[in-house]
């Protein structure tokens, strides 16, 4: 073995990798080099001759891949604090954002603000989700729905992984998000524009990792979001999609014959498109908070997509309206006691699914050698604390490409175990 920059011991490894609940190695070591895994695996096989540039012991902790965050809105303006309340006498969410509310409100609030004020408070929630062991978080826009905006929401997302070295951020380009004020009734109008001139723009200029969009009544058809997806792959683009949260219009289907990274919400999903899905490989991505808060009664299919095999991907869905959500590790619980998810499958959702639902699964998700060294250290012993106890943040630091990142929290390593 050569020589290595860091060696984590005396660590209970939850892996992610393989079948066995959470990949587990009771007492464990990790080799890091070059911000790689060089090695991973029980402290009792670690190479002999291995020769450490420095060793910590971790006295006992868990030690997981670092989370992965694979929906959010992160970049926005404003807030939409009135709708909380409107949504608590009644009034569903499809009316409030048939009345000009919902995403519209969002946009005029974020086409007012300038970059740097974008990129302050993205900044704040992103700290808030790297304080629940986040090292990977995905940027969508869709909050400006002209190319000028579109493109600084884009930007400012791009600067937050130069702002936050200690987060990997991956941005997605929603511009078909709902229809602006100044084409309402004229969404094909709207959706050409999208196509001809906002997505060559932000292709060209290297702004977004894959394109997304809404398909659903209140924003875009089948139809409308199959001419988007087929620009978008002829520019080679990922695409991944808002499909079945409100209604079934078969945009899961959709979204494997593309061959989409994700397909998210599916609260209406049927059988077809659990099937089409498992056979494209396209990862549901499950957004519990949105369903919590806008107290939804149909929860996504879970037993068939696990007898079909389709991996579930679990996120926060981060946005100003619908789910004000700004912990990964409460979205976790919620995913199990709404959406009937054990905790294994929870924390795989964060994890090892939710880098797939990226196009990152060869990189991050798994504590495996040759994979990046994104890493979450934390004071408890088992990986269902993580899970269950709502509220915790017992995060004791966070490793990114095996760079200990001590900013949003008390980062110590050595100590008495939990």
């Amino acid at each position: 073995m050569p020589r290595c920059d860091l060696l984590l011991t005396g660590a209970h490894l939850a892996t992610m990798a393989g079948s066995e609940p959470y990949g587990l190695i009771d007492d464990g070591a990790v080799a890091i080099d070059g911000g790689r895994l060089l090695w991973v695996g029980a402290a009792a096989d670690l190479p002999a001759d291995l020769e450490p540039r420095r060793t910590v012991e971790c006295g006992g902790r868990l030690l997981t891949p670092g989370l992965v965050d694979c929906h959010t809105h992160l970049v926005w303006g404003g807030d939409r604090l009135d709708e909380f309340e409107l949504r608590l006498t009644g009034v569903p969410y499809e009316e409030i954002a048939r009345r000009g509310g919902g995403i519209v409100s969002s946009v005029k609030a974020t086409r007012a603000a300038d970059e740097e004020e974008l990129l302050r408070t993205a900044g704040r929630r992103l700290r808030a989700l790297a304080a629940d062991g986040v090292t990977t978080v995905e940027v969508k826009s869709g909050y400006g729905l002209e190319l000028e905006t579109e493109r600084r929401c884009l930007r400012a997302a791009r600067r937050l992984a130069e702002r936050s070295p200690g987060v990997r951020v991956r941005t997605t380009f929603l511009g078909a998000h709902a229809v602006p004020p100044e084409f309402k009734g004229r969404s094909d109008d709207y959706l050409a524009t999208v196509i001809d001139e906002m997505l060559p723009a932000v292709a060209s200029e290297g702004l977004a990792d894959a394109v997304d969009a809404f398909c659903e009544g209140i924003a875009f058809s089948v139809e409308q979001v199959d001419r988007l997806f087929t620009a978008a792959r002829d520019l080679g683009l990922s695409v991944k999609l808002h499909a079945e949260q409100l209604s079934l219009l078969g945009g899961a289907e959709l979204a494997a014959r593309h061959g989409a990274l994700s397909a998210d919400h599916l609260e209406y999903l049927d059988e077809a498109g659990v099937r089409a899905m498992a056979e494209a490989g396209t990862v549901a991505v499950l957004l519990p908070g949105a369903f919590y808060m806008l107290r939804e009664e149909q929860a996504p299919p879970v037993a068939l997509l696990r007898q079909h095999g389709v991996p579930m991907a679990v996120a926060t869905d981060l946005n100003p309206g619908s789910s004000p959500v700004h912990s990964l590790l409460v979205t976790l619980n919620l995913a199990c006691l709404l959406f009937g998810l054990t905790p294994d499958e929870a924390l795989r959702g964060a994890t090892c699914h939710a880098a797939r639902a990226l196009g990152l699964g060869d990189e991050i998700g798994t504590l495996e050698a040759g994979k990046a060294a994104d890493l979450a250290l934390w004071d408890v012993r088992t990986p269902a604390a993580l899970v269950a106890n709502l509220g915790d943040r017992p995060l004791a630091t966070r490793f990114v490409a095996g760079r200990a990142d001590d900013s949003a929290f008390d980062g110590r390593l050595d100590g008495a175990r939990p």
